[in-house]
């Protein structure tokens, strides 16, 4: 796992692309604080810049960063959940400004699963991550339903997890600063 961590990282660092396996579905990521490179994922996603993408970042010390003010209730929902949940907050910062919603959100989840970790937290910043789909196509279910067109418009493919499937992505919570929840995905 270590080579393909170094592998992904030289490749972040250097504004490219990976695709790889999450704690949920396979992703399309980037340095989420490069711009240049969150263009090139909408790009290939062919997907409107302003429908905003999520982000990892490896713990709660590394969310503070990304977010102004994050409401009690997030590390709550973070501690107790059963499954992958993405929050959505008010007030990103330090981010690609093409990566942040029109209103100042940003969809940020800590994922269970020790390559994100590790990687994110050896590259010191969030990563992107959204589903390796073109807009408008299913989510894919395992490596195998990625398109070649997805594949070939990367710069590093993660060979790890090519064989896992998962038919879920995650919850999605968006958690304003005054305190209101709501779910957008279950």
């Amino acid at each position: 796992m270590q080579t393909e961590i170094n592998n992904a990282l030289n490749v972040l660092k250097n504004g490219g692309l990976i695709l790889y396996p999450t704690d949920t579905v396979w992703g399309i990521g980037c340095d989420a604080t490069n711009e240049v490179a969150v263009k090139k994922i909408y790009e290939l996603k062919q997907r409107e810049d302003s429908k905003a993408l999520i982000c990892l970042v490896a713990d709660d010390r590394m969310l503070k960063k990304y977010v102004k003010s994050i409401p009690n209730a997030a590390l709550n929902i973070i501690d107790i959940s059963e499954k992958p949940t993405t929050i959505i907050y008010d007030e990103a910062q330090n981010l690609a400004p093409n990566l942040i919603a029109d209103d100042g959100t940003i969809a940020i989840r800590i994922p269970d699963d020790d390559f994100c970790y590790q990687l994110a937290r050896k590259l010191n910043t969030a990563i992107v991550s959204t589903s390796a789909n073109i807009s408008g196509f299913p989510t894919p279910k395992s490596f195998k339903e990625i398109s070649q067109e997805v594949i070939k418009g990367v710069d590093y493919v993660v060979n790890l997890h090519r064989e896992k499937i998962c038919d879920k992505p995650s919850s999605i919570i968006k958690l304003s600063n005054s305190g209101i929840v709501k779910v957008i995905r279950a």
